[in-house]
């Protein structure tokens, strides 16, 4: 029991620290390294009956328990960093590449063009809600999509009628399932589910999407409407805000638009679902989508000017290196000290206690990790914190793991989107001009709606 208090009380300090925004890396990292020295004092002492478990399974000891604690972080950082960790990298690089030769403002636009043709205006707002979660198929980032939306958008739909409100709310909420194999979320989801990526979008993200993307957009219609005619005027009224500039095609010809859609239309092609006898990872793809785009734009540009700019392909995948799979490494580590304290088997006995069946327990983390997930302002540091517990919850309840990390995996994102302080609610609040809580009152309907369906959609297909 002493090892939860402790685990407890350090969790506590760390979610406060993190809450003063604190580079979440550092946080974790030391969180999980005191987690891990508190374990082997507390060993020592014969306050842990069943031992401290330092270092990850099948990884061998230095000798030396101070050197097996760093060895914790290299060992994790070595394995993810060849997996997953290339995987996230690859999926980054090729999205900014994308986006500076100007191949993901093409496609945004295109994407947006049909919704011109329409008269009714929420009905618009409804649709482009569907628009926007086809696009974050392409463009992972939820903020990097939100401010794409905001310049393709967001003056079509203000032109038609709706709101500045309620079109800020539908662009912040565009990238809230965070789908397909360019998240990184989703493929960590994946590898704990024991799953390659595109079978778990295919065969799970896929039909638990085509049931909470619907219930989005009709809940945008009737939500927008309301809260339209409950503000009144004050519906309209925004400040300067962050000017948004014409969207900059970079010269490039109408056919850049299927550009980002290569990789996916790859690993759908070469998978168990069209023609199994190849097989094709995500890194691959995107690095073979890279060389498509290259050849493509050494068509038009000269070769010096080109592989100038391809250099922000490599640029990008270490930026999400120091970023993203950092942070999956510190969330480990975390996880690692949490269970080297007794911690999470303690809360499994507990659970097991109280008579919670499989989907119970499914309930419980998936509102655990939302509501963490808005007071962090963060969907990837709960997730990257919390996942690798998933699959020993999984066997102590005899479920399958898939049926715990898919709806944690879709709150994250869903309960970041209802968090005054994430980044993609800042930056649509600072590009149209209105207060981050107005926008957030307008999204959480739909959101917890969103949540909902989630947990029974998984409860169906998993």
């Amino acid at each position: 029991m002493i090892g939860v208090i402790f685990s407890l009380i350090v969790t506590i300090v760390i979610v406060r620290i993190l809450l003063k925004k604190f580079k979440a890396q550092f946080v974790l990292f030391l969180g999980g390294l005191i987690l891990l020295a508190g374990a082997v004092v507390m060993d020592l002492l014969g306050l842990l009956p069943n031992g401290a478990q330092i270092l990850p399974k099948g990884v061998s000891s230095t000798g030396f328990i101070g050197f097996d604690l760093v060895k914790c972080i290299t060992s994790i950082m070595s394995s993810r960093t060849a997996g997953i960790g290339l995987l996230i990298m690859s999926a980054a690089g090729y999205s900014r590449y994308m986006s500076l030769i100007g191949a993901s403002a093409i496609m945004a636009d295109y994407l947006s063009r049909p919704l011109r043709l329409l008269k009714s205006p929420y009905l618009v707002l409804s649709l482009s809600y569907v628009v926007g979660a086809f696009a974050d198929l392409f463009i992972p980032s939820a903020s990097g999509l939100a401010m794409l939306l905001l310049v393709t958008m967001y003056p079509v739909l203000v032109r038609l009628g709706i709101s500045p409100l309620s079109a800020a709310a539908l662009i912040a909420t565009s990238g809230c399932l965070d789908l397909g194999p360019a998240s990184g979320n989703a493929n960590l989801a994946a590898k704990y589910a024991g799953l390659d990526t595109m079978s778990y979008f295919i065969s799970y993200q896929i039909p638990v999407s085509l049931l909470v993307a619907p219930t989005i957009a009709i809940l945008h219609f009737f939500v927008q409407r309301h809260y339209d005619k409950v503000d009144g005027d004050s519906a309209w009224v925004t400040t300067d805000g962050i000017e948004t500039k014409e969207l900059d095609f970079k010269g490039a010809p109408g056919f850049y638009a299927i550009l980002p859609v290569i990789p996916l239309v790859l690993l759908f092609i070469f998978s168990r679902y069209v023609f199994s006898g190849i097989k094709l990872d995500v890194p691959t793809a995107m690095f073979m989508s890279f060389m498509i785009a290259l050849v493509c734009e050494c068509l038009r540009h000269p070769p010096k000017e080109v592989f100038h700019k391809a250099m922000e392909f490599f640029d990008a995948m270490g930026k999400q290196f120091a970023r993203v799979v950092t942070l999956i490494v510190a969330g480990e580590i975390f996880a690692q000290g949490l269970m080297a304290t007794g911690t999470i088997q303690y809360l499994i006995e507990a659970t097991k206690g109280l008579g919670l069946t499989g989907i119970a327990v499914m309930v419980v983390l998936t509102i655990f990790i939302t509501i963490t997930a808005i007071v962090m302002g963060s969907g990837n540091a709960p997730f990257f914190a919390f996942s690798p517990l998933v699959p020993d919850f999984a066997r102590e309840f005899g479920v399958s793991s898939l049926l715990l990390i898919l709806p944690m995996q879709f709150a994250t994102s869903l309960g970041r989107t209802i968090s005054p302080i994430t980044s993609v609610i800042i930056a649509v609040s600072g590009g149209v001009g209105i207060s981050p809580f107005a926008i957030v009152k307008r999204t959480m309907i739909p959101m917890v709606g969103a949540l909902i369906v989630t947990m029974i959609a998984s409860a169906i297909f998993c």
